[in-house]
């Protein structure tokens, strides 16, 4: 295999779609540095691991010698994304929009190469651009192309309403790559019409087209839904390691190989396909093939030792090998008569209700350090310590405090 279609291999993993690709061979025959761009409204503080599938492939274009370009949308954070939802997303206010975007920069050099990294503000030329110049930008496309974008489409058909910035989104989004004379952008793929706004609008300006790079949309612990801090089923990058590991211990298996594809940089697609035969013949349990990827994840975004430390500990619980006092210990406030059971279970996070904590007593699926217990009306008083589990894989070591 060439250097070249090394290169390419490496690009293309886990890519929905490259437009166009005879285009990004051509331009990484050139051998100069392809300048990659992609966009991240802050309109929330914490990055999760469905943001890294994007940081990701960032990377890999850095470690293949390229400079890429992390452009913070503080300028289209304040018009509003539509959503998708068949809704218009509330814009940020200029004070939201600094407050989270401070929050970024020390979150993405976790994942990339900070000398070849561009921070941009997409209000830097947006900020000085003047109302006679948005509209000349308006101008350049119809209402018609616009309703091409699928959720647009949807609601016009259902008479739902479309707000006028919201046209403004995708041009705007699409200039960002006109200022920024981007080779690559990278998107998920409900981004792709933005995308495509933007290799239109280059070529308007007289600039080569970008070739647009759409990612999948990573799913959550669900392993059905996007990952999503709103629907919970996501993993913050800033998390403790113990949840980490915990967390990606929960995966379904099937799930477990799309997470390997969008986020492991040390299994390659060669490598997993061995693994997958290993799983099916016995040779392998899928258990461990989902440590070795909560061990990569969690050394990213901590290190060697705090991912060795969770999954020691997560082995004390799970498997009953090793040390319980190596899990984290999270401090409840309690009356000084104690607390029953369900609500302890429920206020250390493990249930999501009283009634629910009394329903996992009865199944017996409830452990205090590896005991079953099932009496809901016992108190524990401030000065408990434990381990209390739900099931297999819900674990905390909790130490109860007086009020």
């Amino acid at each position: 295999m060439s250097e070249l279609e090394r290169a390419l291999a490496t690009i293309a993993r886990g890519a929905d779609e490259i437009i166009k690709r005879e285009e990004l061979a051509e331009r990484l025959r050139s051998g100069r540095p392809l300048r990659v761009k992609a966009g991240f409204d802050p309109t929330a503080p914490d990055l999760h691991l469905g943001h890294t599938v994007l940081l990701n492939k960032m990377r890999q274009f850095q470690d293949l010698g390229h400079q890429v370009i992390f452009l913070i949308g503080d300028f289209t954070g304040m018009i509003g994304d539509p959503t998708g939802k068949n809704a218009t997303r509330k814009p940020l206010t200029r004070e939201d929009v600094l407050a989270n975007a401070e929050t970024y920069a020390s979150q993405v050099y976790k994942v990339l190469d900070r000398d070849r990294t561009e921070l941009r503000f997409n209000s830097e030329w947006f900020g000085r651009m003047s109302a006679v110049e948005l509209i000349k930008l308006a101008a350049q496309h119809t209402v018609a192309r616009m309703l091409e974008r699928d959720d647009f489409a949807k609601r016009y058909a259902a008479q739902q309403p479309i707000a006028i910035h919201e046209f403004l989104y995708p041009l705007v989004q699409g200039y960002d790559s006109v200022a920024l004379k981007a080779d690559v952008e990278l998107g998920g793929t409900d981004q792709k019409f933005n995308l495509l706004m933007g290799r239109a609008l280059q070529e308007q300006h007289g600039q080569p087209p970008q070739i647009v790079l759409t990612m999948p949309l990573l799913e959550g612990l669900d392993g059905v839904n996007k990952m999503s801090k709103s629907l919970g089923n996501y993993i913050g990058i800033n998390e403790p390691a113990i949840d980490m590991v915990t967390k990606t211990m929960k995966i379904g298996d099937e799930l477990m190989w799309r997470w390997f594809e969008l986020l492991s940089f040390e299994v390659s697609l060669d490598e997993m396909a061995s693994m997958k035969k290993d799983i099916e013949s016995g040779a392998l349990n899928p258990r461990d093939a989902k440590l070795r990827l909560a061990r990569e994840l969690t050394t990213r975004f901590h290190d060697a030792a705090s991912a060795e430390q969770a999954i020691a500990g997560w082995h004390a619980v799970v498997r009953g090998e090793g040390d319980t006092s190596l899990l984290p210990l999270s401090e409840i406030v309690v009356p000084a008569d104690g607390l029953r059971l369900p609500a302890l279970l429920t206020a250390a996070g493990l249930t999501a209700s009283n009634s629910e904590a009394g329903r996992k007593l009865k199944e017996r699926a409830v452990r205090i350090n590896a005991e079953v217990v099932e009496d809901a009306q016992r108190l524990y008083a401030p000065g408990f310590e434990a381990v209390l589990q739900v099931g297999k894989r819900n674990f905390a070591r909790v130490l109860l405090k007086s009020l």
